[in-house]
């Protein structure tokens, strides 16, 4: 009896140190995100809120491991049958969360979906050489290009398959509301203005998230988000500026988590409205800005002035290029050589998403040689709606940031400036061309003269002011494990948590 006692006891304390164990593990990780996202569809939007959530929703054809090399997802393997032509063999155990198998015929109506005119994607800048997709065997997708395409891969990182039985079957507006993948995590519910909540898919083909639960909150004042962290409501808090971090720095329980993106910090300026659609006032914009002081005075030195759309981490990046110095004085003199189209009231279109103190440091300097500048903030949406109307509805000037996460500059200069991209608001034959010319050869060669010629118009004519290739930085809990990468994904399934 004294033994069978003294088993009951042990037993009864390893159920205890069980229970225990348990009460202990973190089930849901917290996510402070500046805004709530604009769109779950991964094919209506993008843009970093909606990304940071919906990645973990869906899944890719190929993705990027955490040192920035483009690995196999959906895709196993690809091959080249032409420079036009790529056939990618999937994998044949990937699940919606809904039970339906994910098949090629999925893969291929997700590409179709999202080069389609009608269909009106933002991002369809960056895939528009894409011709077609067809399912071309059991488990193959063969991808035929408008000629040699050397961004396909890169772009492919962000391509994001969805069920095609779900979007026929509902519709675009009721698949945004309760969308439906195959990724690390489901999709649970959608609070507007609050958060969006994901639940992990333990059916998962692929590394299981650690966490049941992810809560994505929309809280768009930093400070409000840095104290979320303090108090432990908050497990990750995104895009802080340096005095933000610095508030971290030695209170308990968190830490800083730093990286310097591939992101390009640019004022978007429009040549086809006054007053910018002189030359003369654009280069006087450029002659403004004090990039340096920005970076060193507002952003802690960890950013980098850049004079080209294109930080050298970037495929086409051409070293060489200057753009024009800092020289108030010559702007002031343009200001005052355009009279008075150039004193007129501008607005300049901004969101909380920006940091606001950049905004205002770029206004100060423009006024300062002449200029009538006034901040207009607006909610993200809008914003993005704003940047994306027609040429000439577009703001006369917008702050932004743009990341394509795939290192290229096809991926940033086509959809800024190319005219047939919603987000630009240039109508230039001779950019236009060279970009044509950049994004239809595998010759690096000739790649990079086309990018060479595009960098020297920017910096002449100013139709975009590069600013700095921008540093993010994280709030985070000390147990939370995550490594920041260049590219700014959040996935869900390389977090942990340690106690």
């Amino acid at each position: 009896m004294r033994a069978i006692r003294t088993l009951a006891i042990a037993v009864s304390v390893a159920a205890m140190m069980s229970v225990a164990g348990q009460a202990a593990a973190k089930d849901k990780v917290v996510i402070d995100l500046v805004s709530e996202p604009s769109s779950l569809d991964p094919q209506k939007q993008w843009n970093p809120d909606s990304y940071f959530v919906y990645r973990n929703i869906f899944d890719q054809l190929v993705t990027r491991d955490d040192n920035g090399k483009i690995v196999p997802a959906i895709a196993t393997s690809w091959t080249y049958k032409s420079d036009a032509e790529i056939a990618f063999t999937l994998r044949d155990d990937a699940v919606f969360h809904d039970g339906q198998k994910l098949t090629p015929d999925d893969v291929a109506f997700s590409i179709n979906r999202i080069i389609d005119k009608k269909f009106a994607s933002p991002q369809l800048s960056q895939f528009n050489k894409i011709l077609s997709a067809a399912v071309t065997g059991p488990h193959e997708v063969t991808i035929r290009t408008n000629g040699p395409y050397p961004v396909l891969l890169a772009q492919l990182v962000k391509l994001s398959i969805v069920p095609k039985h779900v979007v026929e079957a509902v519709g675009d507006d009721a698949f945004n509301l309760s969308p439906v993948g195959s990724g690390p995590y489901k999709f649970e519910k959608w609070q507007r203005g609050i958060a969006v909540s994901l639940v992990r898919n333990d059916g998962y083909w692929g590394s299981k998230g650690y966490f049941q639960s992810a809560e994505f909150r929309a809280v768009p004042d930093a400070a409000t988000r840095v104290a979320d962290l303090k108090a432990g409501s908050a497990d990750l808090a995104v895009t802080l500026d340096p005095d933000l971090g610095a508030q971290l720095q030695g209170v308990a329980g968190t830490k800083v988590l730093t990286a310097v993106t591939e992101r390009i910090a640019y004022l978007k300026l429009n040549p086809s409205i006054p007053p910018f659609d002189d030359v003369n006032l654009r280069r006087a914009v450029a002659y403004a800005i004090d990039k340096q002081s920005i970076v060193d005075g507002l952003l802690g030195g960890f950013d980098k002035p850049v004079p080209q759309l294109a930080s050298p981490d970037y495929t086409g990046y051409v070293s060489g290029i200057e753009g024009l110095p800092f020289d108030p004085k010559q702007a002031h003199e343009l200001v005052e050589k355009a009279g008075s189209v150039a004193t007129q009231p501008i607005a300049f279109l901004t969101s909380p998403t920006f940091d606001q103190r950049i905004v205002q440091a770029i206004v100060q300097q423009l006024n300062d040689v002449g200029f009538k500048v006034n901040v207009e903030t607006v909610d993200f949406a809008t914003y993005l709606q704003r940047v994306q109307s027609e040429k000439n509805k577009q703001p006369a000037i917008s702050f932004g940031r743009w990341s394509c996460a795939c290192q290229d500059a096809d991926g940033i200069s086509f959809p800024l400036l190319h005219s047939s991209s919603s987000f630009s608001a240039v109508s230039d034959p001779s950019i236009d061309a060279l970009l044509n010319s950049a994004r239809n050869t595998l010759d690096e060669k000739k790649r990079l003269e086309a990018y060479k010629d595009v960098a020297t118009v920017v910096a002449k004519d100013v139709p975009i002011l590069p600013l700095y290739q921008a540093a993010v930085i994280y709030g985070a809990s000390d147990k939370l494990e995550w490594k920041p990468t260049a590219n700014e994904s959040f996935f869900l399934n390389r977090v942990s948590w340690h106690d």
